[in-house]
């Protein structure tokens, strides 16, 4: 079974994209993040024809996200309680007997902006929303862009990014939270001296130059994280296909065996 995340950055604007991914790589499952479109705008049919259910959690213009699957699944959770405000930021599924949730956690901006303490608080919603409605010991993923390094090999430049968005110790941890509760990096575990990135900036040739960030991440209770035989940061699709602009975020994906 292969399973993958991946910020779109616009759905309209990459469709095209992927589906060219989707036919190349073939996952099984997919959180899709920041559609930037209303459910009733979402492609169904379109991706029916590929082979995939949908499960949306839409917003105009903004935010959104979805699960994709070859199996149907059956929408469990719709976003955070007390988060509304934040927008359509959340959707989990299950299928198959896995609970698989797609998230897009806010960006921040920068540590004095206003949204930085919204964010933080967004994320302490996530940890209150696993304690109550999830267990460690049950099959779930929790995957999607989290805006967040974890760690010094999760930058291009830690020394200089010490203490700005995406690399405080606030955020960091909170993601730590996240895996005291009994959440596994598969990424992390699998690759534990790898310094791959899954996002790039489309200005100053920062992919080419290696200037990245590791943001987009699969979290996995043991019972799947047990499984995975390989985690893969797709760095083919954060280049153009066929004409077609890629986002600038690469797909992650794991072989669940």
């Amino acid at each position: 079974m292969l399973v993958a995340t991946w910020n779109i950055n616009g759905l309209r604007a990459r469709f095209d994209f992927l589906v060219h991914w989707l036919r190349a790589r073939k996952p099984d499952l997919v959180g899709l993040q920041e559609l930037k479109l209303e459910e009733d705008q979402f492609p169904r049919e379109e991706l029916e024809a590929e082979g995939y259910h949908a499960a949306v959690h839409g917003q105009k213009a903004w935010n959104g996200v979805a699960v994709l699957s070859r199996k149907p699944a059956e929408i469990v959770h719709r976003g955070l309680s007390s988060q509304e405000e934040a927008g359509a930021r959340l959707l989990a599924v299950q299928v198959d007997g896995l609970t698989f949730t797609t998230l897009y956690c806010p960006n921040g901006k920068s540590v004095d902006h206003e949204d930085f303490p919204r964010k933080l608080e967004w994320l302490d919603s996530l940890a209150r929303h696993l304690e109550s409605s999830h267990s460690s010991g049950e099959p779930l993923i929790l995957c999607g862009d989290f805006n967040i390094c974890p760690g010094p090999l999760d930058t291009w430049n830690e020394k200089g990014k010490k203490g700005s968005i995406f690399h405080t110790d606030e955020e960091r941890s909170r993601f730590q939270a996240l895996l005291d509760w009994g959440l596994v990096d598969v990424y992390r575990r699998e690759n534990p001296e790898g310094r791959d990135f899954s996002w790039w900036d489309y200005r100053g040739g920062a992919f080419h130059r290696g200037m990245g960030l590791r943001i987009d991440f699969l979290l996995a209770t043991e019972p799947v994280a047990g499984k995975v035989r390989e985690v893969v940061i797709d760095r083919d699709y954060r280049k153009k296909k066929d004409g077609l602009t890629a986002s600038d975020h690469a797909p992650v994906m794991a072989d669940l065996g």
